[in-house]
């Protein structure tokens, strides 16, 4: 009978220190939590500096159109972009256009390439005579390449992407 006793007082206090246990980490206490900051709030939005030139290129037969910044801009570029940043784009740019020309070369040979710095504006003139003028300021990456057909409207081409790019652009 004492042992009975025991093991029933045992199991009453293990389940009473196991409710416990629960009521306490269930319990919804209020929590000093710092007040989180805006995704945005410390992000610096860094925009292209705008061309030293303000010429006007103007493009009216099947081409494709490489464009950089000029050297003033590129030297802004990289005086508001952190170091490693600028290298990575600078090094993607060059061997993304490289790959480009490559591509286009062997595959487009009849597609005419143009290559730009001096230029801040490309103007594509349609056989229609219908005209379409990109403002390269407004373009937000350091550099890139415009598809142009001469049918329709030029096409900013995904260099990472340049097999497919051409064959969507140019074949339909």
């Amino acid at each position: 009978m004492k042992i009975g006793y025991f093991i029933k007082t045992r199991s009453c206090f293990f389940t009473f220190f196991i409710s416990l246990l629960i009521n306490i980490s269930c319990s919804d206490s209020p929590r000093q939590t710092s007040p989180s900051p805006h995704p945005n709030e410390n992000k610096i939005i860094i925009k292209k500096p705008p061309s030293s030139f303000s010429d006007t290129l103007k493009i009216s037969s099947p081409t494709a159109v490489f464009y950089n910044p000029d050297s003033l801009q590129l030297q802004k570029i990289k005086e508001i972009t952190p170091k490693n940043n600028y290298e990575t784009d600078v090094h993607t740019c060059f061997y993304l256009m490289r790959n480009a020309r490559i591509v286009l070369k062997k595959y487009w040979p009849q597609i005419h390439i143009i290559e730009t710095s001096a230029n801040r504006y490309l103007l594509f003139i349609k056989t229609d005579k219908k005209k379409t003028c990109i403002d390269l300021n407004n373009k937000g990456d350091m550099c890139g390449l415009f598809l142009f057909d001469g049918k329709k409207e030029p096409e900013l081409a995904d260099m990472m992407n340049i097999d497919t790019a051409l064959g969507f652009y140019f074949s339909k």
